[in-house]
């Protein structure tokens, strides 16, 4: 999509977490737009790291900094002085959020009220997006997508700590930077995302089911799946992260009209309803490409994990012409695809990353 190039070239683009998986495929895809990325996040946890893969230290300002340090965050907006934000880091994983439960909030509440408080005194434009979670969402297990009006909850720590970041974004949106001060008081366009399951190559996160079926097939493993009734929102990852680019360049236009104050919200960013599948049907996916077996570990015993949870997705749609490109069947084609390249040296993973990435913009916004 040509705006988003043209928007993004030679912006200054604060991104946090830019060392994950969702990270890094962002740093990658503003990189190729000529955007010069300022990362916030620690090193890399997983062995490999995609962030590593794609060579991206040399490719942009890496500042290795733990988020749960204001006066460090609030150093780096002062010096980076960024156009535009979109925070991602985080604690993501829901049963580690069982284990470390003030490690959770203290990074993902308190590093979220960190970030978006050193943008109090930028003096400057700029649209900030900060990312959450479909879990974010008081899940009561029910037959109907989440829309973004529902109320935030979450039983596990993870998903609680996500509903928290959202009432702390509305609430410095409505007490520092009201779409209808902006320009007087402040120069913040502020929003919110909510992704659903992403999926993609390049996550070697350990207790993620893609990682999991990846491993456990290249060793020639059956796959050991622990909740596989459970209904997720898959989507590749460069659907939400298509859906971020495409707020933040939102959030720069026409910011005097009441549509502009609307896009100032939150938005959910998910696969068409098609695409809400169970675990074991996505495992049954990834093995028609990849072949193999899988074995049913559920335990009755095990922590609380959603069993239902979708999205609606017609507000994204409305405002910002968002739509998903790809289906559930190609999602995991093209993830399975890149880690067979990869996994058998066929390419390495910054060609994988760009090819998709390029075949994957050829669509978006058509």
């Amino acid at each position: 999509m040509s705006e988003l190039k043209t928007h993004y070239q030679d912006k200054t683009v604060l991104l946090t977490g830019h060392t994950g998986f969702k990270g890094s495929w962002m740093a990658e895809w503003l990189v190729s737009m000529g955007a010069r990325v300022v990362g916030v996040s620690l090193e890399p946890e997983s062995e490999p790291a995609l962030f590593d893969q794609l060579k991206l230290r040399d490719r942009l300002e890496h500042h290795v900094q733990d988020i749960r340090d204001a006066a460090k965050v609030a150093d780096i907006v002062k010096s980076a002085r960024p156009d535009v934000v979109f925070h991602l880091a985080a604690q993501p994983l829901v049963r580690y959020s069982y284990e470390r439960p003030i490690e959770t909030f203290d990074t993902n509440v308190m590093g979220t009220v960190h970030v978006l408080d050193a943008l109090r005194g930028l003096g400057k434009p700029c649209e900030v997006v900060v990312v959450t979670t479909d879990k974010c969402y008081e899940n009561l297990e029910v037959d109907r997508p989440y829309v973004e009006e529902d109320p935030m909850g979450g039983y596990d720590p993870y998903s609680s700590s996500k509903g928290a970041c959202e009432l702390i974004v509305s609430s410095y949106r409505r007490s520092f930077f009201h779409p209808d001060d902006f320009g007087k008081s402040h120069q913040i366009a502020l929003a919110s995302a909510r992704a659903g399951n992403v999926i993609g190559g390049g996550d070697w996160a350990l207790d993620r089911i893609v990682p999991d079926c990846m491993r456990t097939l290249s060793n020639g493993a059956p796959i050991p799946v622990r909740n596989p009734v459970a209904t997720r929102p898959w989507q590749h990852v460069l659907e939400p992260l298509g859906g971020y680019l495409l707020l933040g360049m939102k959030l720069s236009e026409d910011q005097t009209s009441e549509r502009w104050k609307s896009i100032c919200s939150g938005f959910n960013f998910g696969p068409d309803p098609e695409s809400n599948r169970s675990v074991r049907a996505l495992v049954e996916e990834v093995l028609k490409s990849w072949p193999g077996e899988w074995i049913d570990q559920s335990d009755p015993n095990a922590l609380h994990e959603a069993g239902l949870l979708n999205l609606a997705i017609e507000k994204a749609n409305r405002l910002l012409g968002w739509r998903p490109v790809w289906n559930f069947e190609s999602a995991i084609e093209g993830t399975v695809a890149w880690y067979n390249a990869v996994l058998d040296k066929n390419a390495d993973a910054l060609d994988a990353t760009r090819k998709q990435i390029t075949a994957y913009t050829e669509l978006f916004g058509k």
